[in-house]
């Protein structure tokens, strides 16, 4: 391993409450000489994790999006390196995958580097997801964070390189705290969705409430299915119940908006 390219990557994660997944992260930055975490009010054990590792430097900032908390995290915390690694704390890099972006990545005139995402289960690795590959390195100086519904993406106007080893993601925090993410998440979706995208054929097929079988088949397919066992059964269930969620909540908002219609043909027809 070329430890001299390495210096020019400073990863950067964000924590919150996430006891369950640093360590796991952590270990697989040791390259690193120094991990920028940005936490955002953690009251577990992240931080005391985070600071029994030598390259961490630990940074606390209210959350207020994703889109600032990032951009806090690659333009306010003293990083000087060229590029930045942007991880979610569930993501791990592996041997492989930090071979490529020393071999390839670093060798190249690149802007960002779009990586295929390995969802695992408690070690349980599946055969694919429905989820795009994301760029998760980039030039520190070419990088824009967008905002999307509850959520976030990084974009880059210049080159961009197409990995092949996956970066690794195995969310060990508990279904409680998946299900308290997923309500508020979904509210957000929501919002967005009875606000725009009216052309898109998937979000029609979420307005009719006909998403949560058809991803649930998809994503069960895509993990691996019968061949993948529980794991694969998991990431489907989990995929359909998000999309459940968000159907049931606009169906709430159009049966409420057809009570009120109701009720105002009512008052209109007693006068």
């Amino acid at each position: 391993m070329n430890a001299t390219s390495l210096k020019q990557i400073t990863p950067v994660v964000l924590t919150f409450n996430e006891e369950a997944n640093l360590r796991r992260n952590l270990d697989s930055l040791f390259w690193a000489e120094r991990v920028v975490i940005v936490d955002s009010g953690s009251t577990d054990q992240t931080e005391e994790i985070a600071r029994s590792y030598a390259n961490v430097t630990w940074h606390t900032r209210p959350f207020d999006s994703f889109r600032q908390q990032w951009e806090h995290a690659i333009h306010q915390t003293d990083i000087t390196t060229k590029y930045v690694l942007a991880l979610d704390c569930d993501m791990e890099v592996s041997a492989k995958l930090l071979e490529e972006i020393v071999g390839a990545f670093l060798k190249g005139t690149y802007d960002g580097g779009l990586m295929p995402i390995d969802y695992r289960y408690y070690g349980c690795s599946l055969a694919g997801s429905i989820c795009p590959p994301q760029i998760r390195i980039f030039r520190r100086a070419a990088v824009k964070v967008k905002q999307l519904n509850h959520g976030h993406k990084f974009e880059v106007a210049g080159p961009v390189y197409r990995f092949r080893n996956r970066l690794i993601h195995d969310d060990r925090k508990s279904l409680e705290r998946w299900i308290e993410s997923q309500l508020r998440y979904q509210k957000e979706n929501e919002a967005e969705l009875r606000n725009g995208h009216r052309g898109r054929a998937r979000d029609y097929a979420r307005r009719l409430g006909l998403m949560p079988p058809i991803i649930g088949v998809l994503a069960y397919l895509r993990a691996g299915g019968p061949f993948k066992g529980a794991a694969a059964a998991r990431y489907a269930y989990e995929r359909m119940t998000t999309e459940s969620i968000l159907a049931m909540r606009l169906m709430d908002a159009r049966l409420q908006k057809a009570e009120g219609s109701r009720q105002k043909a009512g008052g209109r027809s007693r006068k």
